[in-house]
């Protein structure tokens, strides 16, 4: 068994999507909030469980213009396709697969995630153009792969396959059935993720009688006990995939992969992926914009918005004390919705 960044733990291969995601250059791409399964430990957002809306990233997206914009923004090597299950509106799914590969190449890598296990729409997906179908049955069905059709799937297609499911305390005889049976059919990894809380699932966790693991962390207490447990109790391809690196390595990659390619040369990008701006509040922004001209402020070096002009913070940093406005260094996520996670007065 290998350790890998931030708690995670790989033993035999990592699955080919997941290689992809440690890099952060797959685009995730929810295709609806609808679900038939009500696992109760689902940590889908509020805005998006039970919703049939589709969200690139983290911004919804109406067409498939606005989706390709994502993808080319961060340079995406892939896309990773979830929900909901997005084997409820199958039409869509395959539209979107067909159309991300006709855009981007047979290259352009695919995975899915599903808890349908149908032979006829697995087959469906995979003619569309997928390349990896990622299954997560839900907790009562662990320890009964053998009444499902998963090895039906697997002796028949051509996508790799794999089970993608949370290590839950108190599983673990189950979840050892689970992977055992998975492997004996075929499947070619596991993946256990660190149980976690979520805003949506966390009274339904709380009253089943999980804690967290620490002050600092939405981990469930004894998830990643449960899945190392279970780790050394099979053989195959298995991986841990940790809360920590699902945060600090994946999402922090997909976030500096991204403010690469859309920061400007007046905004700086922080190690975590954040793009720093310096902000100048102005009740005439293009009368501030003449004055930061005459201090020797070159055009390049900041843009006039709606009610503020935007300075490049090492600069604003030297000259803010200099300043009748109000001047802030400000940092924000590279994202749709542009969240401010920080903001310091410069005077």
């Amino acid at each position: 068994m290998k350790e890998m960044e931030c708690g995670s733990m790989l033993k035999g291969e990592l699955a080919e999507g997941c290689r992809h995601c440690i890099e952060g250059s797959k685009m995730v791409l929810l295709v609806t909030g609808r679900c038939p399964w009500g696992c109760y430990y689902c940590p889908v957002s509020l805005e998006k469980k039970g919703k049939d809306v589709v969200y690139a990233n983290e911004g919804r997206v109406h067409t498939d213009e606005e989706i390709i914009a994502e993808a080319e923004s961060m340079d995406a090597t892939g896309t990773g396709i979830t929900g909901g299950d997005p084997l409820t509106c199958m039409d869509r799914t395959v539209h979107m697969i067909r159309m991300l590969k006709e855009k981007f190449g047979p290259g352009h890598h695919i995975h899915l995630y599903t808890a349908t296990i149908d032979p006829e729409k697995a087959s469906a997906l995979e003619e569309a153009g997928l390349d990896e179908i990622r299954f997560h049955p839900p907790r009562d069905m662990w320890a009964r792969m053998g009444e499902t059709r998963l090895a039906d799937i697997v002796s028949k297609t051509g996508m790799d396959v794999g089970i993608e499911v949370p290590a839950i305390p108190g599983s673990e005889d189950d979840l050892i059935s689970l992977i055992r049976y998975a492997t004996s059919a075929g499947v070619k990894f596991v993946n256990l993720n660190e149980l976690e809380f979520s805003e949506s699932n966390w009274d339904m966790m709380d009253s089943h009688g999980y804690d967290v693991r620490d002050d600092v962390s939405s981990a469930v207490l004894g998830s990643e006990e449960t899945a190392l447990k279970a780790m050394e109790a099979c053989e195959g391809s298995i991986h841990f995939c940790s809360s920590p690196f699902k945060d600090g390595v994946q999402l922090r990659r997909r976030l500096i992969r991204k403010a690469e390619n859309v920061c400007k040369d007046y905004q700086g990008i922080t190690e975590d992926g954040t793009i720093v701006r310096g902000l100048l509040y102005a009740p005439d922004p293009e009368k501030a914009a003449a004055e930061l001209r005459e201090m020797g402020v070159e055009d390049g070096m900041m843009a006039v918005l709606d009610n503020k002009v935007e300075v490049a913070p090492w600069i604003l940093e030297e000259i803010a004390d200099q300043l009748e406005y109000k001047c802030y260094v400000s940092e924000q996520y590279p994202t749709a919705d542009g969240l401010e996670v920080e903001r310091t007065p410069l005077n």
